[in-house]
């Protein structure tokens, strides 16, 4: 069996290198010298797990050959560059959107024309380099058939049971909406609030204890997103608000901070604004999605006008 991971981030590397273990594992990377060094190297995992492994990597399609299953864990923005060169690699396979937000699965799926599945994960790590990853949250990945490609549940076990063999928690959904759309609540607000204020996960996101307290808006803003969902018939698989007050404990720096603080573009069309693309497809409203969307938007305009001088 043949897995390519496209997209070797942290949450692509621990993907990597588990499966590594039990299976024939390719990294398809942007940069010459990623691929390098990982053939030279492999890649080591630290924290939680400790081990090292040897796996094949490139930077050119044209090296690698067809495979059965593919696991895209690039940013969303990202995704059409990154899947379209490997396209024609999983006509006869599947692939998994292991993405933030909503919208990737539907990219993926118009490029290859093969099977597409939904997945979800809370796992997190740390890339210290192009070869080690540090592992820090040991959870599952939900993953489910996409259902537009009518990929059979059958695959989605194999998938699931893969993940689990490689020494990872997984499990397999016939309909996994509502874990994706639980974590898309989630990300939403606390990536939309991290990145206009600057802060990193922490207390203040859920604490209601006084009047201009953040926690209100934050409690807000997934109480819109639950309203979303309901109105689409999804019965939430976590709650999102409970999901806020643990991870606020952990003071992690949200990945659209880090977009935001290196004026990369951020992943906000992919949540806040497809919470509005689905309210408005639903019938119902969500202001406050639909600030934060523009807020931010508004927000990376901002570093061209000032590449420009005109701040």
């Amino acid at each position: 069996m043949k897995i390519c991971i496209i997209g070797c981030g942290s949450i692509g590397s621990l993907y990597a290198a588990h499966l590594a273990r039990v299976v024939d594992v390719y990294a398809f990377v942007r940069r010459p010298e990623h691929a390098r060094v990982l053939n030279e190297s492999g890649l080591r995992v630290s924290g939680s797990h400790e081990f090292a492994v040897s796996l094949r990597a490139a930077s050119d399609p044209r090296e690698l050959p067809a495979f059965d299953l593919g696991i895209v864990c690039t940013k969303a923005t990202q995704t059409a560059n990154a899947i379209a060169p490997v396209a024609h690699l999983f006509r006869r396979g599947a692939v998994i959107s292991a993405q933030n937000g909503l919208g990737g699965e539907e990219i993926i799926a118009g490029l290859t024309g093969g099977y597409v599945i939904r997945g979800t994960t809370f796992m997190s790590g740390t890339r210290h380099s192009d070869t080690h990853v540090q592992y820090e949250l040991d959870t599952a990945t939900w993953l489910g058939p996409f259902e537009p490609t009518n990929t059979p549940y059958s695959l989605v076990r194999e998938a699931a049971d893969l993940i689990v063999a490689a020494g990872l928690k997984a499990e397999a959904l016939e309909d996994a909406r509502p874990a994706q759309w639980s974590k898309l609540i989630f990300n939403a607000s606390v990536n939309s609030v991290a990145a206009l204020t600057g802060l990193p996960h922490c207390r203040l996101f859920s604490d209601e204890s006084g009047s201009s307290s953040l926690g209100h808006l934050l409690h807000a803003l997934i109480d819109e997103g639950k309203h979303v969902a309901a109105a689409l018939g999804i019965a939430l698989h976590e709650d999102p608000w409970r999901m806020n007050c643990v991870g606020a404990q952990t003071d992690h720096p949200p990945s659209m901070l880090y977009d935001v603080n290196h004026r990369f573009r951020t992943e906000i069309d992919f949540l806040s604004g497809a919470i509005v693309r689905e309210a408005g497809r639903a019938g119902v409203s969500a202001p406050l999605h639909a600030a934060m969307w523009r807020l931010v938007r508004g927000k990376e305009a901002s570093w061209t006008l000032q590449s420009q001088g005109r701040n």
